[in-house]
């Protein structure tokens, strides 16, 4: 059984994006362009109807390539429970309350039993800090947190 990974919206927005000038953005573009072929072969993707949500906004040809890049890929719904367990992300502040989407994300990889969450989110998801407020904060509602890593740490490039 291959390892479950959880694409945060990041991911597909830095494999779909034009090119940046920025060189911290466009190399993490070209990481992800190069490892999406071996998530693929390697690892059980998910997204969740949130991504959909999300790379289905902005630009319309930009918002279709975003989408062809994740067909096919199994969608995780936003229940109840991962409501609740968002809502509990946020009241223990370990998610800042404006940032809904980023403690729902992290709350349906982690209710579904998703290994690894895959993001280049380092405000409030990926961050070090927030990183062990996550953790208990999920734990103390008796559930196992999705390891949180960007697409590097991963890959251990």
């Amino acid at each position: 059984m291959k390892p479950k990974v959880y694409l945060e919206t990041s991911i597909i927005s830095y494999f779909t994006a034009r090119p940046s000038r920025d060189l911290v953005v466009a190399a993490r573009q070209e990481l992800t362009y190069e490892v999406w072929p071996l998530l693929k072969e390697k690892y059980d993707l998910y997204i969740s109807a949130l991504v959909i949500q999300e790379v289905s906004r902005g630009d319309e040809a930009a918002a279709r390539k975003r989408l062809k890049a994740i067909s096919g890929i199994p969608v995780l719904e936003i229940t109840e429970d991962v409501q609740c367990l968002a809502k509990s992300l946020i009241s223990e502040n370990a998610i800042p309350p404006e940032y809904v989407e980023d403690a729902l994300h992290i709350a349906v990889a982690s209710l579904n039993g998703i290994e690894f969450l895959l993001t280049w989110s380092f405000t409030h998801i990926n961050n070090a800090f927030k990183r062990s407020h996550i953790i208990r904060a999920i734990e103390k509602q008796g559930f196992l947190t999705s390891e949180i890593c960007s697409p590097e740490e991963f890959l251990g490039v």
